[in-house]
């Protein structure tokens, strides 16, 4: 017997004009699960959103308060961020990163969902015989949504069956074409939660360099691979990055996962010094100045949002001057995700699921994603007959992923509480198919 009625799901899934539930975005999976929550008055094991779980940074919250008490909410922040901000990210970059930048390379932006927007523009625009983005997939589909918005065309590829070596191959099979403007990827990796190593990031770096192309790297979930411990200031190990093996980077980070501040829509983005003074002519064409730098700053973020939240700029500069000067482990205080994601992992292959990306020659770290699928099952029916026992994921479809079995699994909504509830839909699941 399934948790939920299968006429409550079907009539609210019908609802949406789609019969491939596969391609619902994230936010449409939600809506839907929060509908079948209010009809059905179950509550689900909540797996879709990829939103952080644990409370805010104290710091943070007290930073912005005192911000706003003297008056800050009254003025324009600068278009290039506060200087305590950037002096606190290039502090920040040297610590956990071992790379050296200015804090002109350092520019505070609206969560990093803005950074990958600019970025990606910015990228776009240097150079007319190179349109392309190359995508290493799977990945957060909003980029590509941004993209989609802007007129801007992107190719993609599957990491699935391109670790390692043949990674190299995959990457110059689409650099020789000589079109590619950027590659933009994750890692720690949504929705797989792989991780590149520094082999693999030292083919993309050495290639980027060959070919000319911009890396953007997407360090939303930094130094959240616990496999290693990345939270002690100045002393390896260090986050790995790109930025290592080549000086074509923009790197984009967000404080609404490493240090649990979504709500202040605040993030960083930092562009090595090679490119933010370098020239592209093709930029004139959109922009006063052909400068890489001045046009993302005044060209597109100036365009877009005129600057970032002057109070939550302090916020995260507060925050990060707490974790350079080792006033606080910011990654032990995102342990929980781990936690979660290695009980939770354990009771999907106790019932027959299985993991589709797994780390190179290693088990995949516990973080806040994995990827599951049960055997002879699409991720259609797996998503579908999910939601009548009460659990929630979304399809690998819509990430670029080219397996048509996967689910994405996030951790952050799942309670502790709920493990025991969720092993019980489990094994109803399993008992209703065999």
């Amino acid at each position: 017997m399934t948790t939920i009625p299968n006429t409550i799901v079907d009539e609210l899934f019908a609802q949406f004009g789609e019969s491939d539930i596969t391609r619902l975005s994230i936010r449409e999976v939600g809506k839907l699960v929060a509908q079948i929550e209010q009809h059905s008055g179950q509550e689900f094991i909540h797996m879709e959103m990829g939103v952080p779980g644990l409370p805010a940074s104290i710091i943070g919250i007290q930073a912005e308060k005192d911000a706003l008490d003297n008056g800050l909410a009254a003025l324009y922040p600068n278009i290039e961020g506060i200087p305590f901000a950037k002096t606190e990210i290039a502090c920040f970059a040297r610590l956990f990163m071992d790379i050296d930048v200015s804090p002109e390379c350092c520019i505070p932006t609206v969560g990093g969902m803005q950074g990958s927007f600019a970025a990606l523009l910015t990228a776009a625009r240097t150079n007319p015989e190179k349109p392309y983005t190359l995508f290493i997939d799977p990945g957060f589909p909003v980029q590509k949504s941004q993209l989609h918005l802007l007129g801007v065309p992107f190719k993609s590829f599957d990491i699935l069956n391109f670790r390692g070596e043949k990674l190299k191959e995959k990457l110059e099979s689409f650099l020789k074409e000589d079109n590619i403007c950027s590659i933009c990827y994750s890692s720690p990796n949504n929705p797989s939660w792989i991780n590149f190593t520094e082999k693999e990031l030292k083919t993309i770096g050495e290639l980027a360099t060959k070919y000319d192309v911009i890396v953007i790297e997407d360090l939303a979930y930094f130094a959240m691979d616990f496999r290693q411990h990345y939270g002690i200031a100045g002393i390896a190990p260090f986050q790995p990055t790109v930025a290592h093996y080549t000086n074509n980077y923009i790197l984009l980070l967000s404080a609404s996962k490493i240090f649990s501040y979504a709500g202040q829509r605040i993030g960083m983005m930092i562009t090595s010094e090679n490119l933010k003074t370098r020239r592209y002519s093709n930029l004139k064409n959109y922009f006063t100045s052909d400068v890489f730098a001045h046009f993302m700053a005044y060209g597109v973020l100036y365009a877009t949002t005129a600057g970032t939240s002057h109070t939550a700029q302090f916020a995260l500069a507060s925050i990060l001057k707490a974790a350079n000067d080792g006033q606080i482990d910011f990654v032990n205080e995102l342990h929980p995700y781990r936690e979660k994601a290695r009980l939770m992992k354990d009771l999907f292959l106790k019932y027959g699921f299985y993991i589709v990306y797994n780390d190179e020659n290693c088990e995949l770290a516990d973080g806040f994603y994995f990827t599951i699928a049960y055997p002879c099952m699409t991720s259609g029916e797996l998503m579908k007959t999910f939601l009548y026992y009460g659990i929630s994921a979304i399809s690998l479809v819509i990430t670029g992923s080219e397996n048509p079995n996967g689910l994405r699994a996030c951790v952050s909504f799942v309670r502790l509480d709920q493990m025991n509830i969720l092993e019980e839909r489990l094994k109803a699941f399993v008992a209703s198919i065999n």
